[in-house]
């Protein structure tokens, strides 16, 4: 069982559907073999040619959250004890694109 929140971050007073929305959970294989949320980590939002454009630390809960441009995007995990992770993610106006990162 995962340590990180059930249902991920509270999207209260957010008008999603005027905002393009990534978020996600930062994990990793616990010594028991299941998933813990990373706190601490650094996510970073990185445009279509590898610009970087934001960044963020993960919650207690592993949690993180950017407001983006429309488009194409990729998250840079960095973690200690943790190769670098990249994941490729859209962001689309009136969408949350929920994204797990495992590290």
């Amino acid at each position: 069982m995962c340590g990180a929140t059930e249902g991920g971050l509270s999207l209260d007073g957010i008008d999603v559907a005027k905002e393009s929305v990534i978020q996600g959970v930062v994990t990793r294989a616990g010594t028991d073999g299941q998933s813990e949320p990373v706190g601490n980590a650094y996510v970073r939002l990185l445009d279509r040619t590898g610009e970087f454009t934001a960044e963020v630390p993960t919650s207690a809960t592993g949690h993180f959250r950017f407001f983006a441009a429309p488009g194409e995007w990729t998250l840079r995990t960095l973690a200690p004890k943790a190769e670098v992770v990249d994941q490729k993610v859209t962001a689309q106006r009136g969408v949350v694109a929920e994204v797990a990162i495992p590290i």
